[in-house]
């Protein structure tokens, strides 16, 4: 049985989701009318997936030009499909313990400073770290791509932003994951194309969906986060599902 679609939506001009209170609003954090970027330049998200192939740049900038979202839709539209395997045997721990520094075979690793923290220098701004440190992040500032709202954000409250694996480790599990050995398994799940600091809510909200039942609040980006997806899909030799693959697509025009 399929899972039900929980699209999020995004309601223009108003911060007024359960979201976006949780975390603010800002100028940029409107979405133009239609989701599609209807001519509407945004900013501060980061760099563009297209130009960010190995995920070391920061954030995940939408993409708003006609040109851009053609080329998102072939990089989609190399993906494989299947049906979702089973669950059967899934667990967080199959994947290494969270955040580990020493996986071979990634950017940013074996640096002397864990996954998440590696992360949050990497996408926030304002950064402070903690005092002797040149690693441990204790406060910043970050254009979340989820909600498209600007989150302040300290270790007093960790769970304000989370780290989110855009390519669950549920899915990849049920795609094929299962069959790997632990090094990859690892690597996937500490890799920066598949890792993005977003608000803790949106991220809760996911859980292990595909894009055919979760898609951001915040429509502009809805196309950038497809394209990572199946740059994550792509990297490890992942296939989708049928259904998640169509609504990929569709959000890039397709």
């Amino acid at each position: 049985m399929s899972a039900p679609r929980v699209y999020q939506v995004a309601l223009p001009a108003l911060c007024v989701t359960a979201v976006l209170a949780l975390t603010g609003c800002d100028a940029d954090s409107l979405p133009p009318k239609g989701g599609s970027g209807g001519g509407r330049t945004v900013s501060g998200f980061g760099a563009s997936p297209l130009a960010n192939p190995d995920g070391t740049k920061p954030g995940l900038a939408p993409l708003t030009s006609e040109a851009d979202r053609a080329a998102g839709r072939k990089v989609i539209e190399r993906v494989t499909t299947k049906r979702r395997g089973t669950k059967n045997g899934y667990a967080r721990d199959k994947f290494g313990y969270a955040w580990k520094d020493s996986i071979d075979g990634i950017p940013l690793a074996r640096n002397g400073c864990d996954t998440r923290n590696d992360l949050l220098a990497r996408d926030g701004k304002k950064v402070k770290l903690r005092s002797g440190s040149d690693c441990v992040v204790v406060s910043m500032d970050l254009k979340d791509p989820y909600t498209g709202s600007t989150i302040q954000w300290s270790k007093e409250r960790p769970a304000r932003i989370q780290i989110d694996h855009v390519m669950p480790l549920s899915y990849d599990w049920q795609m094929g994951a299962s069959r790997w050995g632990e090094a990859k398994r690892q690597q996937i799940a500490n890799d920066p194309l598949n890792l993005i600091p977003v608000d803790g809510p949106a991220n809760n909200a996911k859980r292990d969906y595909g894009p055919a039942s979760w898609l951001p609040p915040y429509e502009p980006v809805r196309c950038s986060y497809a394209v990572r997806f199946a740059q994550v899909a792509l990297k490890y030799e992942l296939p989708v599902t049928a259904a998640d693959k169509t609504a990929m697509l569709e959000q890039c025009g397709g």
